[in-house]
């Protein structure tokens, strides 16, 4: 089985964190996206960044930056739509999507996810679901795209309609999240 294609999702506003992008915080002298990359990479066979605004600032980087398809920021399903369809384009039947501000997720991630052997899974910790953290089947772009069309925001509301299997890692740090700069000040402890 060939491995699927990454979105890293980084098109939310970051208003906890004054705004600007979170990703671009740095964490051991790096930015949180180097982090996320270089977990990312090993894992997938090609990545994509999910953002909204001037592709420029993410230049360095050398991805494709895929805008949400929707106006008006409607959330993370919507950075999943994008991958889906950048996905779609290069004929791959899979992504796996990661959030762009929690640089400490597993490395075996998306083994994990694919283990499940079903099309659509979600990460989990003891905490709960991370819903940001999935494997997603481009077969269902499209009826994503209705559903969000429709007013559908909530993630796991998406993928409970469509049977989505959840894969348990035991870590909840590992999906550790920058939001505010207490987590950042966190975090940077982390690494």
């Amino acid at each position: 089985m060939t491995r699927p294609l990454g979105v890293i999702l980084a098109g939310g506003a970051a208003t906890r964190m004054g705004g600007g992008d979170k990703c671009l915080r740095e964490i051991g002298g790096r930015p949180i996206l180097s982090h996320v990359i270089d977990r990312l990479t090993p894992q997938v066979d090609e990545i994509a960044l999910n953002a909204n605004g001037d592709p420029q600032r993410f230049a360095e980087y050398d991805l494709p930056v895929l805008p949400d398809s929707l106006p008006d920021r409607p959330g993370p399903l919507a950075g999943v739509l994008a991958g889906l369809d950048w996905a779609a384009k290069r004929g791959a039947e899979q992504i796996v999507t990661v959030a762009a501000d929690t640089p400490f997720f597993p490395g075996d991630l998306v083994a994990q996810l694919m283990a499940k052997d079903a099309p659509l899974v979600l990460a989990a910790s003891p905490s709960g679901r991370h819903p940001t953290f999935g494997l997603w089947p481009v077969a269902l772009r499209d009826d994503l795209r209705a559903a969000l069309l429709e007013g559908t925001r909530k993630i796991v509301l998406w993928t409970d309609a469509h049977g989505g299997k959840v894969a348990e890692f035991p870590d909840d740090d590992a999906f550790f999240n920058v939001n505010t700069p207490e987590d950042l000040a966190r975090a940077e402890g982390l690494a």
